[in-house]
């Protein structure tokens, strides 16, 4: 959800103005989602890279973030929507770990699920699956032949979910800056030059015709792809 800092200055608004319009952005965007029939949404509030911008945005965006987990999860439940957050939490404020706790548990069942990143980082991710079958080994709950990408697959964030579909960046830039670098291994990738606070119904109507219009082969050739989509008519 990238361009809320360049979206408040375009609009003559400091910077804390246009997180603040980002996160209002995402029920408009969940709604879209539910029409498309998406099951999980995975939204990346917060990089571990976040922490070097300059502390007053940082103590903005930990007050939205707090404001948005005691304000939307009752909303979430009662619309039958899941919430998860992935990242580290430690690097929280206790009242923000509280919280993000207190918003799962209530939130808990669903048949569609949000996804919050807050404090991720793909490669964190990684490093952290590895870290564990790590000490899985040392223990000798298992052996190095053992590892497999399967096995790391088990111990990354998300491993219950499907792998993601559809991947957007907002925003202009062209990458996807550590984000769920595992798990979109196969995603099809799209590239918005929309601000975050001006990406709307119609942006993500956009995006998921032009996803429509993919191929997706997954290492295989087109004539299979077609020979497979010819077999399950």
């Amino acid at each position: 959800m990238d361009g809320n800092n360049r979206w408040a200055k375009q609009q003559g608004k400091p910077g804390p103005q246009g997180h603040k319009a980002g996160v209002e952005k995402i029920r408009e965007v969940m709604e879209s989602c539910r029409r498309h029939e998406v099951e999980v949404l995975t939204l990346f509030a917060f990089s571990s890279e976040n922490w070097k911008r300059p502390p007053m945005e940082v103590e903005a965006l930990m007050t939205l973030f707090l404001s948005y987990l005691k304000r939307e999860a009752k909303k979430l439940n009662k619309e039958g929507v899941r919430l998860r957050v992935i990242g580290r939490r430690d690097r929280f404020s206790p009242k923000i770990q509280k919280a993000i706790a207190e918003a799962e548990s209530l939130a808990q069942e669903g048949s569609t699920t949000l996804v919050i990143a807050a404090d991720y980082g793909g490669q964190w991710d990684m490093a952290n699956a590895a870290k564990q079958l790590a000490e899985k080994v040392a223990a000798g709950e298992m052996s190095p032949e053992d590892i497999t990408c399967d096995s790391i697959q088990e111990h990354i964030c998300l491993s219950d979910l499907p792998a993601p579909d559809l991947l957007i960046r907002t925003g202009g830039e062209h990458r996807i800056s550590n984000f769920l670098l595992w798990q979109t291994a196969y995603s099809e990738l799209y590239f918005s030059d929309l601000y975050w606070p001006d990406f709307n119904a119609e942006a993500l109507d956009e995006a998921v015709a032009d996803f429509h219009q993919r191929q997706r082969r997954f290492g295989k050739t087109s004539e299979q792809i077609l020979k497979q989509g010819e077999a399950s008519a």
